[in-house]
């Protein structure tokens, strides 16, 4: 790791220098990549809420507005720039739960309620507007999980029961009335709470996330077709642990960030760990590195929401600590190889 000279400016105009070895998610000063801001949010503003897309319309479901649990289901039509309330989820409302889609469909489960970890899960049908209960989730109840859905089946891992999780369970909604859970070979890596995933070529990438460690600085990446031994790989470390120079400015161990995917590069932006991030990761599947792009516009925030519509990336919602009452409410959209101009975002 190479040291750091900072140069803080004190009352008097005199200056101290300190030597660290730490990288802070504010050292990026990235100009690559525009955010832009679209449609505020109609409903609470919230945090740690689910959110999917299906085709060109992302949804955003449940949450926690710093005062209350929510349950109400909302639709953003990227194409036209607006939302639209949708029927509202009918079980416990609740946060930090977790969901996928598949086909037409969106999913929900776990969570907490605030005084349980829950493990119902439900189904909603986009083309109805309506929602069914379907199997309760095959593992413990648990929150802070991540949820992702390839070929037709969905998966849930992580999370948190009263212990750090890493099993992993695979729901194919085709199998009976309410679909069946089987469970699939554990993650490799750190068990972890808070964390994301991503999906991209019919793999799942699952990476950040908080254990009783600490952040964790590994990255899995899931192949179903693979037997059950050799599904989970381990790819490069996201901190600055080698000693060649790809990693030297990596900072982007934290918890509670969001993810998307377009045009074959992934991002993942906000979150915490100690402070809270606004800064911004674009990830290179051929390379398996990441590179920094201009940070988040709004606020920082930590338990913000994500969709990926049609090769388009959004980020809205979330909290400015993770002990604020203050909920947001706003939504903007990436634009990875433009420059950043301070102008459009208004």
């Amino acid at each position: 790791m190479k040291a750091k000279t900072l140069l803080i400016w004190l009352t008097g105009f005199s200056t101290l220098a300190i030597t660290s070895c730490t990288k802070s998610s504010d050292d990026d000063d990235s100009t690559e990549g525009n955010w832009i801001l679209r449609s505020s949010f109609e409903g609470y503003g919230r945090s740690e809420a689910v959110s999917f897309s299906i085709g060109n319309k992302g949804y955003i479901v449940t949450g926690y507005d710093g005062s209350k649990r929510l349950k109400d289901l909302w639709q953003y039509d990227a194409e036209y720039n607006f939302w639209q309330q949708k029927a509202e989820f009918p079980g416990t409302a609740r946060h930090a739960a977790t969901g996928f889609s598949i086909d037409t469909k969106g999913y929900i489960g776990t969570g907490s309620d605030g005084y349980n970890k829950l493990k119902d899960f439900w189904e909603y049908d986009s083309q109805g507007d309506t929602w069914t209960q379907k199997a309760d989730f095959g593992g413990s109840g648990r929150y802070s999980a991540v949820g992702f859905s390839i070929n037709g089946k969905g998966y849930i891992t992580t999370g948190y029961d009263g212990n750090y999780l890493k099993d992993l369970w695979e729901f194919d909604p085709t199998a009976g009335a309410s679909g069946t859970w089987t469970q699939r070979v554990s993650m490799s890596g750190e068990k972890r709470s808070g964390a994301v995933a991503f999906v991209y070529n019919n793999k799942a990438y699952v990476v950040t996330g908080v254990y009783s460690g600490g952040t964790v600085n590994d990255f899995n990446v899931f192949d179903p077709t693979q037997p059950e031994g050799q599904a989970w790989t381990q790819l490069r470390k996201i901190s600055n642990v080698s000693d060649e120079s790809y990693d030297d400015d990596y900072a982007i161990v934290r918890s509670k960030a969001v993810a998307f995917v377009m045009n074959g590069k992934a991002y993942i932006a906000t979150g915490q760990n100690g402070g809270v991030y606004k800064d911004t990761w674009e990830y290179d599947f051929a390379t398996d590195t990441w590179k920094s792009k201009t940070p988040f516009e709004g606020a920082a925030r930590l338990g913000a929401s994500a969709f990926s519509l049609n090769n388009r990336g959004f980020v809205l919602l979330g909290t400015t600590s993770s002990s604020s009452t203050t909920a947001l409410e706003d939504i903007r959209e990436f634009f990875p190889s433009e420059e950043y101009n301070e102008n459009e975002d208004q």
